[in-house]
């Protein structure tokens, strides 16, 4: 039986309704982490590697079932292989800082990433970029220093590492351009689960022998714990999946600012479990941020209908 290949009709209010559904998902995953931290005692480094093994065990079987062992002959297997190791790394320090830091502050400052994936897009593609979006580029950075200023003081190096996540998921988001649509998205989703596992087992073992609490190993102290474990893999492989659908449904322009229903999402989450809520200060960078990369964006779909017009 073989893959489908074919794409979804074009519905944006589906894809709308898919997209936003997503992102409120998708903070759960950080929730888990943190939980994991915070409850079970377990480290960073330790649920970054089930996260991505228990990506790779759920979706290996299904892939398997729609092609069979040649569905890990992927086209361009090196890229997803890297695109997993990229992703791992990025989620590695996510699940770090939110060990230490609110939810809702992590995720505040981890979205800079899409300035920084304009930067790189202007800088290495040549894609043209004007002074409005450059100056919301700045702008949206200095909504992240008001975010990091007070976590600095609290929280020291560890308060930037939101900021080395996101660059490295903008270089993740980036390659995905070069694999382009030379793999499924199954295929794709299941060899940046092996490249994310791979990075994970070496980087935990190196880790614990080095006796970094982060990397520290075990394994759930729970019946609970592992279903979190499992539920954090599944939701991993296959909340991502239908993001990809919603961008098949519609446009990127269209769908976009729905990723800003993370934030929303981490922070009910944050004061449900952990009692997390942002400041003023943080609430002002929190609304900079989000405001410069809308403002990205409608420039981005002017420019869009503009070229359309001519």
């Amino acid at each position: 039986m073989s893959e489908p290949k074919s794409t979804p009709a074009q519905n944006p209010v589906q894809g709308m309704a898919l997209m936003a559904t997503c992102m409120l998902i998708l903070p759960s995953m950080d929730a888990i982490a943190k939980y994991m931290a915070t409850y079970e005692g377990m480290s960073p480094g330790q649920v970054t590697f089930y996260r991505f093994f228990f990506q790779l065990a759920c979706t290996l079987p299904v892939l398997f079932f729609l092609s069979g062992w040649s569905a890990l002959s992927a086209k361009r297997p090196w890229l997803n292989l890297l695109r997993g190791v990229l992703h791992g790394s990025a989620s590695l320090m996510f699940f770090i800082a939110v060990k230490y830091m609110p939810l809702a502050d992590v995720f505040a400052i981890y979205f800079v990433e899409p300035f920084m994936l304009t930067a790189l897009s202007a800088l290495f593609l040549g894609e043209k970029v004007g002074w409005r979006r450059w100056l919301a580029i700045i702008v949206g950075f200095g909504g992240a220093m008001i975010v990091i200023q007070p976590s600095y003081e609290i929280f020291g190096l560890k308060a930037l590492l939101p900021v080395a996540c996101a660059f490295l998921f903008a270089l993740y988001m980036f390659l995905n351009r070069a694999v382009g649509d030379a793999d499924s998205p199954m295929t794709m989703q299941t060899m940046a689960g092996l490249g994310g596992t791979a990075l994970m087992a070496v980087a935990l073992f190196g880790g614990n022998q080095m006796a970094q609490a982060d990397f520290h190993i075990s394994l759930p102290q729970s019946w609970l714990g592992l279903l979190l474990l499992v539920l954090l893999g599944t939701i991993s492989g296959y909340i991502h999946l239908l993001v990809v659908r919603a961008f098949r449904m519609a446009p990127l322009s269209v769908l976009a600012p729905f990723q800003y229903f993370e934030i929303i999402a981490a922070t009910i989450f944050g004061y449900w479990l952990f009692g997390d809520f942002p400041t003023v200060s943080k609430w002002l960078g929190i609304a900079i941020i989000v405001g410069s990369g809308l403002f990205i964006l409608w420039r981005e779909h002017k420019r869009a209908h503009e070229s359309q017009q001519v």
